[in-house]
């Protein structure tokens, strides 16, 4: 029987179920949601002062929004185009902005490293496939493009199908276009660890701790962050809820996006060995509407895309996490890609992300 919840949910190593809120704290630092946003700033916070008091709330578990739903890639990959990012600032701020994603690609295995969480993290680089003679053309000019920037072979390059095909092979395919700016990782077993090192660190997390509204600063008042069983009090109030960010209030500033998924049954060395990923590649095709898929650390295929409807009025809810079509329509196009129709899928699921409405991410 198919699974519907996030395969990355389980094999989890010692999770913890962790208590509710209950009456009224103090903090220097509230932070509304337990996934990686909110998770990493309490962790820098942390590192950088060990005194501060640090409360975290979440709705329902760590790891239960995007955090533990998503691809499994650790990437420095942009939505908006170098050319864009030149267009609207500057050739210098984009090529500024390109290497800081790149760095921070490299950063995140050796913070893993550094907090010895294992997450599967592997940098094995990501492969944009194209499958058509249009999606070669269209992937080669953004290799000339990005050259043209001042990008290099290093970080961008165009495979032909001998090349792509002594680590890939997919069906169609007639090249790819190469970054080794890419990480296969879990992230379940990534959220999961980080949570219990900002623990270690000193930062509390209550979990089933809805928060219901925020309060700002008066003259004569703290912030205030209310929630069903209890209230923290804080000089700074970290909003960390990226998909769920609307039911805060805030509307206008990101589009709740859902995005699927499925993932295979592992898959013995036979089907491997006829396929590749042996560097633990992530993938997607150039099509125009976003797949991504990697080979998971105990041999399943994890695969995902968009496609499943935007909610009026930035809608959030537990029913749009399942798109039948949609799983219907990632499995053919799974079983186009890899030319086998028996692959088994043991999970299906889904969940909303956080979009700025200009695709720029801000702080």
């Amino acid at each position: 029987m198919t699974s519907s919840h996030p395969l990355w949910w389980e094999d989890v190593p010692a999770r913890i179920t962790r208590p509710r809120i209950s009456g009224d704290l103090d903090a220097d630092v509230a932070v509304v949601g337990a996934g990686f946003t909110g998770l990493w700033t309490a962790r820098e916070l942390l590192r950088r002062d060990p005194h501060l008091r640090v409360v975290i709330l979440e709705a329902e578990h760590v790891g239960y929004g995007a955090s533990g739903r998503n691809g499994g890639w650790a990437s420095a990959l942009f939505p908006v185009s170098l050319d864009v990012v030149s267009r609207d600032y500057s050739p210098e701020h984009a090529l500024t902005f390109t290497r800081f994603l790149h760095r921070a690609v490299a950063e995140l295995g050796a913070a893993l490293d550094e907090d010895l969480i294992d997450a599967d993290f592997v940098q094995g680089g990501t492969l944009t496939v194209a499958r058509h003679e249009i999606q070669a053309e269209r992937l080669r000019a953004e290799e000339r493009d990005a050259h043209e920037r001042g990008l290099s072979d290093d970080d961008l390059r165009w495979l032909p199908v001998d090349e792509l095909e002594s680590r890939v092979r997919l069906r169609g395919a007639r090249g790819a276009l190469y970054s080794p700016h890419c990480a296969r990782l879990h992230p379940g077993k990534l959220v999961h660890g980080l949570a219990r090192r900002v623990e270690e660190l000193g930062a509390h997390i209550y979990e089933g701790s809805r928060v219901t509204r925020l309060l700002g600063a008066t003259p004569n008042r703290r912030a205030q962050v209310l929630t069903t069983t209890g209230r923290v009090r804080a000089d700074i109030v970290v909003r960390a809820t990226e998909g769920y960010t609307p039911a805060l209030g805030p509307r206008r500033t990101v589009v709740p996006i859902y995005s699927l998924m499925i993932a295979t049954e592992p898959l013995d060395e036979s089907w491997w060995s006829e396929r590749g990923f042996n560097q633990a590649e992530t993938f997607a095709d150039a099509r125009h509407l976003i797949i991504y898929g990697q080979r998971t650390a105990d041999n399943r295929l994890a695969f995902g895309g968009r496609g499943a409807p935007y909610h009026f009025g930035s809608g959030v809810d537990p029913r749009f996490d399942h798109h039948s079509n949609v799983f219907a329509s990632l499995r053919e196009t799974l079983v186009d890609l890899v030319g086998d129709r028996g692959v088994e899928v043991s999970h299906q699921w889904g969940g909303p992300l956080a979009m700025p409405r200009d695709h720029y991410p801000r702080a």
